[in-house]
């Protein structure tokens, strides 16, 4: 770099050539001679002084870039603070008619009062929405016949089992064939009650023309077998969701059991079997215990178990979620509780077994697949007791029951029953 800036003093020193320094005279300054312009080049290498290193000049404008950064952080900084703190202000107001006005506030405490008497009046809102909610549910329970009361009954008999026998008008053959093989009656059923706390009643409402003759013919069987359990219900065999429902709530709010069973008037039964596989299941709360299935949702009007509202599970050709197939399943108390107590809330599809599983589904419940509870008629069931597995249920999957249950039951009962010690000898 030194050899650079003498170069450039040298040439500045050189005499110029003719034609050059008389350009030089036109446009340029008045001419100086050779010992003044060396006298002016000498103080121009001293007002110069020493070159700049470059190390240095990079040095310099890193700490320049430096600083302008650390002031402009600052600067934004500070200004963010202050917004944010503004905000803050305003966002942390309190929402009461006692605050103290500001000056010049007048316009902001109008504000918060109109945003007072909005909360307020959303609030209030609320609740009657509430209340109408209530009394739309309380009238709806009224319609099915389910009370409900805003603390439980007290002093209700103690039970183990409470079993509903689902029945209709049509089908005292069909109860007359119970009576005379599982189901124990007259003495026995009372006997059966108080030693072993199992309750058993046949499950039916009302006729379309309450007080009618097919009211009054059940009636006299009540009369002559105390063993109904009556329904504020209208019969139909649409209606098995509702009925089902009620059924729970009303056998709930009656008898204080562990178990509820809901059972068909055409499938065979062992007492005994039955007690002893729930008295397995007796520390768990909340427990649904039956033959699990997962059938297809058929969409098909006139079709025997139509489902109406199909597309709710998906595409066509798809399967109803798990549940217990509908000629028996039992439930625990908690669960049966559940029922009782959203009576009103619980949908109702068209078949009643899948109305039932779609209840508990989202709960944490238990579900069981207990197989001893479908067995199939003889030879299955026959062959099963021989070897000592005894069935608690069995019916044929082709009738969705016992086929011709009525002239079947006493060859099923005499094939495939424990035998009459086997309830009253059970230990719980």
């Amino acid at each position: 770099m030194k050899l650079f800036f003498s170069k450039i003093a040298k040439d500045s020193v050189r005499r110029p050539e003719k034609g050059t320094l008389r350009a030089h005279f036109r446009h340029s300054t008045p001419f100086l001679s050779p010992e003044k312009l060396e006298e002016t080049t000498k103080k121009k290498k001293k007002m110069r002084g020493k070159p700049v290193p470059g190390k240095a000049i990079l040095v310099l404008c890193m700490v320049s870039f430096l600083v302008g950064l650390l002031f402009t952080t600052r600067t934004w900084t500070r200004s963010s603070d202050n917004s944010f703190n503004k905000e803050r202000h305003l966002q942390f107001i309190p929402l009461t008619k006692n605050r103290k006005p500001v000056q010049g506030d007048d316009h902001s405490e109008d504000i918060m009062g109109e945003v007072t008497k909005t909360h307020q009046a959303i609030q209030t809102l609320d609740k009657t929405v509430s209340t109408l909610e209530m009394e739309l549910a309380m009238a709806r329970t009224g319609q099915t016949g389910h009370q409900v009361s805003e603390e439980p009954p007290l002093n209700l008999p103690k039970a183990f089992v409470v079993i509903g026998i689902n029945t209709a008008f049509s089908s005292k053959k069909r109860r007359d064939s119970l009576r005379e093989t599982w189901m124990p009656r007259g003495a026995k059923l009372e006997r059966l009650e108080k030693e072993k706390g199992a309750i058993i009643r046949f499950v039916i409402g009302h006729s379309t023309t309450p007080g009618g003759l097919l009211d009054k013919a059940i009636d006299t069987e009540e009369a002559e077998n105390k063993d109904f359990l009556r329904l504020n219900h209208v019969e139909g065999y649409h209606e098995l969701s509702t009925k089902t429902r009620l059924y729970f709530s009303t056998a709930v709010s009656m008898w204080d059991a562990d178990f509820y069973v809901k059972i068909d008037d055409d499938v065979h039964l062992n007492l005994g079997m039955l007690m002893s596989t729930l008295a397995r299941h007796r520390s768990k709360p909340r427990i649904y215990i039956g033959c699990m299935k997962s059938g297809p949702v058929l969409s098909q009007k006139g079709v025997k178990y139509y489902e109406p509202e199909f597309w709710k599970f998906g595409e066509e050709g798809n399967k109803y979620f798990r549940h217990a197939t509908g000629q028996i399943y039992a439930i625990s108390k908690d669960l049966a509780a559940y029922i009782s107590t959203n009576a009103p809330m619980l949908h109702r599809y068209a078949n009643e077994d899948v109305s039932l599983g779609s209840w508990f589904i989202g709960l944490e419940v238990d579900h069981v697949d207990d197989r001893t509870m479908c067995c199939g008629t003889p030879p299955d069931c026959e062959w099963k007791r021989q070897v000592g597995k005894v069935c608690v249920a069995s019916f044929d999957w082709s009738c969705s029951g016992i086929c011709k249950s009525v002239e079947r039951m006493k060859d099923v009962h005499n094939n495939c029953g424990e035998g009459e010690g086997a309830v009253w000898n059970l230990d719980l």
